[in-house]
């Protein structure tokens, strides 16, 4: 039984996660980590490097075909990525 003045765990930390602004890093991480669960393994073959910064989604790619795919498909990507994690964390995305 849960009293008016205790948190449970799961609580607790996601308490600290937001005082501390250590929960968007965990969410970007995440974001970042199912990569290759969210646009598949073809995707990902071709992939060198996925970072975010400032709500962008930087997407290093060796292959201009693949680059030229995901550049009709941004917006689907951002919608995939941040359903991935539950909250709006990607605004952009660019290809490099």
């Amino acid at each position: 039984m849960k009293r008016n003045n205790q948190q449970t765990l799961g609580e607790a930390i996601s308490e600290m996660l937001r005082v501390f602004g250590l929960q968007q890093k965990l969410d970007e991480t995440k974001l970042i980590a199912s990569w290759e669960k969210v646009m598949g393994k073809t995707i990902a073959k071709h992939t060198t490097r996925v970072y975010i910064s400032k709500k962008k989604l930087f997407i290093h790619l060796n292959s201009s075909a693949a680059r030229q795919t995901l550049s009709f498909e941004k917006e689907k990507i951002i919608s995939l990525m941040n359903e991935e994690v539950g909250k709006q964390i990607i605004e952009e995305v660019v290809l490099l």
